[in-house]
């Protein structure tokens, strides 16, 4: 019922998304970035005074004609490399695996922090309307993120489905926010007043002048560009279209900065229409009635534009927050897409490049929602603290992806002789020389303003990550050599040498001993430990009365141990016969519940984890299902994550 049920391999067609729907899976979160972007520009300029508000919509606009610049340029990264490796493909391609890696450690880091803001702001406007919420922020966040994970296991397509209704209700909604109230504004001529119009603010310094003003004005900038986050998912994601892949992916990438330009202005010029005061915390407030709770930017514009009717201000409230809930699909759609394409060449671990039982990529959605509740938990789903580290490793991504695309058309230039085809590839290059000298100069920016108020954070943990790569991608290539520069000599081992552990006289030893016996070794034996006196005599009495014909062998153990004893022998047994194989036969219990497990098969695991580092020692267990397993065979309806890859079928 959570999860839905398993998808055949051969129906991934079935779950390509129509434009209509890639809209909401993919662009989510660039649009739902406009309900905390121009709030963070209020806030920032806010040290500066009231006074300081007049720079806002500048710099809103200064925001709005970088996306669009990255826009335009992104949509020549979709139609010159349509596979998904979008930023990484572009720079490994280009620029060489260095860069590539870099793109990729910032873009992991980055669908990790989109999660984290997206989901800790949905809190906070939660909040606004419901102050349980605002009070644990960390615990609605942490369950948020559980259900996201759990509806994205279901699939791209089923999520992708769930997600359209909120992310175009939120859309109408804040065009019908935005519309009516600067129509009141400017048509009708209504005086519309927030709630905290008439507050004063204690400024953190209202006499800032040249430099520290225009470094102010720069970090409002930084903090605005949040709203950029999220473009670079639709060319990561362009496999998830249906054909024509790259055209509907351009398509919904134009949808996408339009919408989202469009209410990053409106909400800018609204809140600065109607006077909205918006400070840190409420104690910054001069006037504020006492036990007074800021609402966020967008609750107070619905709240003033809605004043007297009420179902309008929850409405706003309601799916704000829950497109800011979903808006964190974005990054489960991206982060699995790019772990996988990782694990395909090798530099993360090969577990994230399959897919599950739905199609989607269920280890690298599991993986991503860990990492983001990490955050939630580290920094209290305060999105002021997060937003610091965001936004460093997207626009690191785009400025190496920029680089890169310029490369990529100069390179083709060279050959292309038809100029039909020049002409369009310079048009090209130009945007995007564009877009890299827009991105460039807001990475310059970022990193000035943001370093030590916590992007450096993120910076060290893309290094970390980056480092981590190297390692794994090492290790792999390393195993490869191993496996293949070796020749196979083709030699046989000389004689077989069988050894059958014993615990006991009871069926599960004498079916290892019957299986043992039916490989004919040239050499079989049963050993068991001496730990406790009695019982070891107690167990040479009843096999020498038994029918059975091999011989027990009983090893001491002065401090009743069983792994040490045991691997103490097969090293003798082996350095006595070096060309001989020797084959440890280790009865094990099948059981159909989790705890009986704990209760069982212990010594049997410590000795197979330790046997498997000797050279020229098999390892072969022997079940015997008790009763118990009965239920495990025959399950009822089976639909756990990899429950197919275990064996499971989906019938009763």
């Amino acid at each position: 019922m959570l999860l839905g049920r398993p998808f055949r391999s051969d129906s991934l067609g079935h779950t390509l998304l129509p434009k209509r729907i890639a809209l909401p899976v993919f662009a989510s979160d660039a649009m739902s970035s406009v309900a905390y972007a121009p709030e963070e520009i209020f806030l920032v300029l806010s040290a500066a005074g009231i006074s300081a508000y007049v720079y806002a919509p500048w710099v809103g606009l200064a925001v709005a004609v970088v996306m669009a610049v990255v826009v335009a340029s992104y949509r020549q990264n979709v139609h010159a490399y349509p596979s998904g490796g979008g930023d990484y493909e572009v720079a490994t391609t280009n620029l060489g695996p260095t860069a590539g890696l870099t793109v990729g450690s910032a873009l992991l880091v980055d669908y990790v922090l989109t999660v984290a803001v997206s989901i800790s702001s949905a809190a906070s406007n939660i909040g606004s309307a419901i102050p349980f919420v605002a009070t644990h922020k960390v615990l609605f966040a942490v369950v948020a993120i559980g259900i996201l994970t759990a509806i994205n296991l279901r699939g791209i397509r089923e999520s992708g489905t769930t997600f359209a209704i909120p992310t175009y209700a939120f859309i109408v909604g804040m065009f019908v926010m935005l519309g009516w109230g600067l129509f009141r504004i400017f048509v009708l001529g209504d005086d519309l007043r927030a709630e905290s119009a008439g507050f004063g603010l204690k400024a953190e310094d209202e006499h800032l002048y040249g430099l520290a003003f225009a470094f102010l004005i720069a970090r409002s900038f930084s903090s605005g560009c949040a709203a950029l986050t999220g473009v670079e998912a639709i060319s990561n994601g362009v496999p998830a279209f249906r054909k024509p892949k790259s055209r509907n992916a351009a398509t919904t990438l134009l949808m996408l900065g339009t919408i989202a330009i469009v209410l990053l202005m409106g909400i800018i010029i609204l809140a600065q229409k109607i006077g909205i005061v918006y400070a840190h915390n409420e104690d910054d407030l001069i006037g504020a009635p006492p036990g007074y709770h800021q609402k966020t930017l967008i609750a107070q514009l619905a709240e003033t534009v809605f004043h007297g009717f009420p179902i309008g201000f929850f409405f706003i409230t309601t799916v704000t927050a829950l497109i800011l809930v979903l808006a964190a699909n974005t990054a489960f759609n991206g982060f699995p897409v790019l772990g996988s394409i990782l694990a395909q060449d090798r530099y993360l671990p090969r577990q994230l490049h399959t897919r599950g039982d739905r199609l989607a990529f269920s280890n690298g959605i599991l993986f991503l929602s860990g990492a983001a509740i990490a955050f939630v938990v580290l920094f209290g789903a305060e999105v002021t603290k997060l937003i610091q580290l965001y936004i460093v490793g997207v626009f690191v991504s785009f400025v190496l992806s920029q680089t890169g695309m310029l490369r990529h058309w100069t390179r083709l230039l060279r050959t292309e002789a038809d100029p039909a085809q020049r002409s369009r590839m310079k048009r090209s290059r130009v945007i995007n020389a564009v877009g890299l000298s827009a991105t460039g100069t807001v990475l310059i920016i970022v990193l000035i303003t943001k370093f030590f108020a916590g992007a450096y954070i993120a910076i060290c943990t893309m290094v970390a990550i980056f480092i981590v790569m190297k390692m794994i991608h090492r290790h792999y290539d390393s195993v490869s050599r191993e496996l293949e520069e070796q020749e196979w000599d083709g030699v046989l081992p000389s004689r077989s040498h069988s050894i059958v552990l014993v615990s006991k006289l009871h069926l599960p030893t004498r079916r290892a001993l019957a299986y043992a016996r039916a490989t004919r070794p040239d050499t079989l034996e049963a050993i068991t430990v001496n730990v406790d006196e009695a019982d070891t005599r107690a167990l040479v009495r009843e096999w020498e009365q038994s029918d059975v014909t091999v011989p027990l062998k009983v090893i001491e153990s002065p401090y009743r141990e069983i792994t040490k004893p045991v691997l103490d022998y097969v090293k003798r047994v082996r350095k006595d016969s070096p060309r001989d194989v020797v084959t440890v036969f280790i009865p094990e219990y099948v059981v159909g519940h989790w705890w009986e497990q704990v209760l069982h098969n212990q010594s049997a695991l410590r000795l197979k984890g330790r046997l498997l580092f000797e050279p020229g020692v098999m390892v072969t267990s022997v079940p015997w299902q008790l009763s118990s397993s009965t239920r495990a065979r025959t399950p009822g309806m089976v639909n756990a994550p990899g429950a197919v890859r275990r064996g499971f079928d989906d019938r009763s």
